[in-house]
């Protein structure tokens, strides 16, 4: 197994990890009230490294045969959040065990991909054509149900990173022309509803279809990402400080532990969902190439594992694994930079938290173990 250890993709983990310490050494610095959150980060790296290697230890056959009752488990721990679940920041999405927070959604993404990849391994016909409506209930539930579940905590970012990734694994399992079609015209119909709901000049009360169903923090981050200087003071203050920190990082930017956005605390949730702004205010656009470079490349490494994979249950996990970090990182940084809408999203194995870090690099293990034994059987 050991000539197909896909090298570089985990020496392009490893390096955007090390990076993400070293940024939050400096994102964290010592400012009151805030604390040094790197040495904990640190740790959930060393315990994200001991999770790779038990991953890549266990054959993914067994993975595959998993799969259903990793997926229950993580269904039930969703439900279990009513009960028991810590709310903070107004979402119910945390289980509080003595000092350390987890938060069951992001393992979710996991169970999905997995089951996602069962299902498509299981229900292969060489000679059946691409998937039509009919077909698709069991894949469209697969993710529905965890989504839905999600979506109430409320946390709307993570909802849509599964619908993204499991969207992007349906398309790769091949659909008929008119459900492609389909989805053409809901992206169509989405633009039209945003443009009825916050952008049409029209007397008010504005007659809406979905924005009086939203609650007012998502309305006002909508509206917030369409006009970004209605009300800097409010809903528009996340990114504005965020644009400030990119923008004044230049080419070379400011110095680690020299930017001034990140230094005065201007930055909202700096370590975590806004970690790349520290990372553009103090490195510059240079160093901000490079870490999209190094993302790149996972992505590519992963995508190779996937067409390499020996069967279908790793290639539709390669893939799936990589849809999830792409949307992720897509998603976080069009945020930060203001192309796209605050969801709080964090930017994978960069961003502070333990959940995040060790499902990561889950994810990375899977992809490992996949490469590993592209051989074997």
């Amino acid at each position: 197994m050991v000539p197909h250890v896909p090298w570089g993709l985990i020496f392009c983990v490893l390096a955007v990890c090390l990076l993400g310490v070293w940024n939050l050494a400096s994102a964290s610095r010592p400012n009151p009230p805030a604390t040094s959150v790197w040495p904990t980060q640190a740790l959930y790296l060393g315990v994200g490294l001991v999770a790779v290697l038990v991953v890549c230890l266990v054959d993914y056959r067994w993975i595959q045969r998993m799969a259903l009752p990793i997926y229950v488990a993580n269904i039930v721990a969703l439900l279990a959040l009513r009960v028991f679940g810590h709310t903070a920041k107004g979402a119910e999405s945390w289980f509080v065990i003595g000092p350390f927070r987890l938060q069951p959604a992001e393992f979710m993404k996991i169970g999905v991909v997995l089951m996602l990849a069962k299902i498509y391994h299981d229900d292969f016909r060489p000679n059946e054509p691409s998937y039509g409506l009919v077909r698709l209930w069991k894949p469209v539930l697969v993710f529905g149900v965890p989504f839905v579940l999600v979506l109430v905590q409320p946390d709307l970012g993570t909802a849509l990173m599964i619908g993204l990734t499991s969207l992007t694994v349906i398309l790769f399992g091949k659909v008929r022309w008119y459900l492609v079609a389909t989805l053409v015209a809901g992206i169509l119909a989405g633009a039209i509803i945003i443009w009825n709901d916050y952008i049409r000049e029209v007397p008010e009360p504005r007659p809406t279809i979905v924005r009086h169903h939203l609650k007012k923090h998502q309305s006002q981050r909508i509206s917030g990402w369409l006009d970004p200087e209605a009300d800097l003071r409010g809903s528009g203050y996340h990114a504005a400080q965020s644009k400030i920190a990119v923008g004044s990082g230049g080419v070379s930017g400011k110095g680690w532990r020299e930017g001034t956005q990140t230094g005065l605390r201007f930055l909202p949730e700096q370590h975590t969902d806004f970690i790349f702004s520290v990372w553009a205010e103090e490195h510059g656009f240079v160093m901000c190439v490079l870490l999209l470079l190094l993302y790149g490349a996972i992505f590519i490494f992963g995508l190779g594992v996937g067409f390499n994979a020996r069967d279908r249950f790793g290639a539709f996990v390669a893939v799936g694994v990589v849809a999830m970090l792409f949307w992720q990182v897509f998603e976080n940084i069009g945020m930060v930079i203001g192309l796209l809408p605050v969801t709080g999203i964090t930017l994978p194995l960069m961003s502070y938290g333990g959940s995040s870090m060790l499902s990561v690099m889950l994810s990375i293990g899977l992809l490992v173990n996949i490469s590993m034994r592209r051989h074997m059987f």
